[in-house]
């Protein structure tokens, strides 16, 4: 029986959390994102371990062609070996800061859950989720020039 991927243990902590289907809480997060902030963060976290398990499993599968018993490494393969092993280890390393990531929202969720004196919390959460949103610009609806964007001046070139 093969491990559990880093994607399976996500859903299997979100389904168990909100007590629904995945694709149930997928729905509703979309739908109605507002009615609870958290479970939108965590499948948008969950969106991205998709992206980054399915790198995973490629580059598992790619490993194990390049070394799979029987054929004879060559010298050039060197370089593809080492190059899509690192790779592995990077999509294996996101997926855990994934992991990690949902977890902490699950904690917090629970936190929010447990204790009526948090409430200073929700407050904060909705604060850093509406920080979150991208911005079009201020209240008028002008966009906001970027600092970089307004302190630049042209270059001649070296001056010598």
């Amino acid at each position: 029986m093969p491990e559990a991927t880093f994607l399976d243990q996500a859903t299997n902590m979100i389904e168990s959390r909100w007590g629904r289907s995945i694709a149930e809480l997928e729905k509703r997060a979309l739908t109605r994102p507002d009615e609870d902030p958290l479970l939108s963060v965590a499948i948008r976290i969950r969106s991205c371990l998709v992206v980054t398990d399915n790198a995973t499993r490629v580059r598992q599968e790619r490993l194990h062609a390049l070394t799979r018993p029987g054929r004879e490494t060559e010298f050039h393969d060197l370089d593809r070996i080492t190059t899509v092993a690192s790779g592995l280890r990077a999509s294996q390393a996101e997926s855990l800061t994934s992991l990690r990531a949902i977890g902490l929202v699950i904690e917090t969720h629970e936190d929010l859950d447990t204790s009526p004196q948090h409430a200073p919390v929700a407050s904060r959460t909705q604060a850093a989720v509406a920080r979150s949103a991208p911005s079009t610009g201020t209240k008028s609806g002008t966009p906001v020039p970027t600092p970089a964007a307004s302190s630049q001046r042209p270059v001649r070139g070296p001056h010598r």
